[in-house]
């Protein structure tokens, strides 16, 4: 939890990294830490659920996914000699151990918040001596097996790819044991494999304070939905939500808990937290929760410094992260402060749904040579592609594009042959490339697309366009696999290319455009449902796209945690469509931006 006094300048800032002496105890339990009806699909039609495995066309021995990491088998040696340095330093700063409760809170079952995560800073400096290590500890919240929300000053400025590490599955903060081994009391620990923070967080203010860690491997844990832009009701002034962390549990002590803590908090109108924070308070953005500090412990419940990053929780999904407070934390009338899940949905799936080939945020391209059939990955440079040494050869393929059907943070690949056999490639550890059938034919499809999460349930799903023009939408179980077919409606057999790569609108909700025989583009906005109500009634964004042969969407290319879209000309020129994250027609894409040339040599854009 980041800290300000009421006078807002100059504020104290725990969110900057601190010595071990003083935040390296939070790892062994003490110290300061900073509905519609449903259709069946055609009979000749196979349900896409087959496991079928085709081995054909895997890449050779050694060779894996760019972006891929090493597996956890340094991790335990690492995690205690890190461990180890934080121990020796705790015992210098003369810590003791704590209650298990947030200030006013009580203790928590990881039962009951089994999303909850663990972040564990660390930086040895590249140096034998312990004095100069650098540790500091966050909460955050497992979103899929990969993915977790914390807060922007918990990420600021910290490379979490280092020694640092991620533990979810238990209410216990680590111990180091008297053999120096490490027990994690039940956990599972993890590394970051990338992370990503708000492209406009401000340090002075605190606004825009969201950030998202990409896990090493994926875990078990039950993850815990994100609130979307239209999920207001969840913001009802006077309803109780409830805030987790490790964090604080009494203003006069540095101490946190090494057990998980809970508060029920009733949520507060902008007008009544405007009254304490004034200006400080960006409307929108951010909201308070709690009643009125009482200025001492007795009579507050709020969270705390080393809660940064955690959940606040409403319904059963993520509707704040922890973000600011009182330098006290229990200041007579303050409020603590949380960043609004629903002004960032956009922006956070954006970073869920990112698994790009390269490992560093920016959405990647593939494309097929004419005549070599080799697929070339292109890795984003934000102002252009780079082409990367060929991934496979794909002779058969009529059809490729870039999904993450099993939340792993690795790039898949759907593709269909000319036979109309579909088929998922994904990347086992250990394995290599594996290309499971999905459905036998789809040789008559019109289109076939992967959005991502489509029905609202934070699973990517497929879609599919019938001869006879139905749009089908096949809703994932987040392993490759899907239910039975949902009809979506009639008609879309007018459009020559259907394509959707995450949110275009901002609402944290899949999207799809579509272009007409008159290169007329139109905007399908997601609804997060199924059935006939899975999109809004269509909105013309734009004209003149028929001069274009090629429409790709692979998601965010620019890491401003918008969707964009990519279009190949008949000189074979790309052109960058830069999302805005607005639903107005005219301002769905910037102005179009020069993105490279020679992509007229590639038959698959995917």
């Amino acid at each position: 939890m980041q800290i300000r006094t009421r006078a807002a300048r100059p504020w104290r800032r725990p969110g900057t990294v601190v010595s071990v002496a003083l935040a390296v105890t939070a790892l062994i339990g003490t110290g300061l830490t900073a509905t519609a009806a449903q259709a069946a699909a055609p009979a000749a039609v196979e349900s896409p659920l087959v496991t079928e495995v085709d081995t054909a066309g895997t890449p050779a021995a050694g060779t894996s996914a760019a972006g891929t990491v090493t597996d956890d088998r340094d991790i335990a040696e690492r995690v205690a000699g890190s461990l180890d340095a934080r121990r020796r330093k705790a015992a210098e700063s003369g810590a003791k151990p704590s209650a298990p409760m947030i200030i006013g809170g009580g203790a928590e079952s990881i039962a009951n918040a089994p999303w909850m995560a663990q972040l564990h800073f660390f930086d040895d400096q590249d140096t034998e001596d312990p004095e100069d290590d650098l540790g500091f500890f966050c909460g955050g919240t497992v979103v899929t097996p990969t993915k977790i929300v914390t807060a922007a000053h918990c990420v600021d400025g910290l490379d979490w790819t280092l020694d640092s590490f991620v533990v979810v599955g238990t209410s216990r903060l680590p111990t180091v044991n008297d053999d120096d081994s490490v027990d994690w009391h039940g956990g599972t620990y993890r590394f970051v494999k990338r992370q990503w923070k708000h492209p406009s967080y401000d340090v002075a203010t605190t606004d825009n304070d969201v950030a998202v860690l990409t896990l090493s491997s994926p875990v078990t844990v039950k993850n815990l939905p994100i609130a979307r832009s239209t999920d207001t009701s969840l913001y009802q002034t006077g309803a109780t939500a409830s805030v987790y962390g490790w964090g604080r549990y009494s203003s006069t002590s540095e101490d946190i808990s090494p057990y998980l803590k809970r508060a029920d908090l009733p949520l507060v109108a902008d007008t009544t937290c405007d009254d304490y924070w004034g200006d400080q308070l960006v409307k929108g953005h951010m909201l308070c929760a709690g009643t009125p500090a009482s200025g001492k412990d007795a009579g507050t419940t709020s969270s705390c410094m080393g809660d940064s990053g955690g959940p606040l929780v409403r319904s059963g999904r993520l509707i704040g992260i922890v973000s600011w407070g009182s330098v006290t934390c229990v200041n007579e009338g303050s409020y603590g402060v949380y960043a609004k899940v629903t002004a960032y949905a956009g922006p956070i799936r954006a970073r869920v749904y990112d698994a790009n080939w390269s490992g560093d945020s920016t959405a990647d391209l593939l494309a097929r040579g004419s005549s070599s059939k080799s697929v070339y990955p292109f890795h984003s440079r934000v102002s252009g592609y780079s082409r990367q040494s060929a991934w496979t050869t794909l002779a058969s393929a009529n059809l490729i594009t870039q999904t993450d059907l099993d939340r792993d943070g690795r790039q898949d690949v759907v593709r269909r042959d000319t036979g109309g056999a579909v088929y998922w490639s994904h990347y086992v550890s250990g394995t290599g490339w594996v290309h499971t059938k999905v459905v036998s034919d789809w040789s008559t499809r019109r289109q076939i697309v992967a959005p991502g999460d489509v029905t609202g349930d934070d699973v990517p799903d497929l879609l599919s366009v019938t001869e006879s023009g139905n749009l089908y939408v096949y809703p994932g179980k987040g392993d490759g696999t899907f239910a039975a077919s949902v009809l979506v409606g009639p008609g879309w057999q007018a459009y020559g290319m259907v394509r959707g790569h995450g949110d275009f609108t901002g609402d944290g909700k899949a999207d799809l455009v579509a272009r007409d025989a008159a290169g007329a583009l139109w905007l399908y906005k997601g609804t997060g449902t199924a059935g006939t109500s899975a999109f809004a009634a269509r909105v013309k964004i734009g004209g003149g796209w028929n001069t274009y042969n090629r429409i790709v969407a692979v998601g965010d290319v620019n890491t401003d945690g918008r969707a964009d879209l990519l279009a190949r000309d008949a000189a074979g020129a790309l052109w960058l469509y830069k999302g805005t994250g607005s639903a107005t027609p005219s301002a769905t894409f910037a102005t179009r931006v020069a993105f490279g040339t020679g992509f007229g040599g590639y038959d698959l854009l995917g």
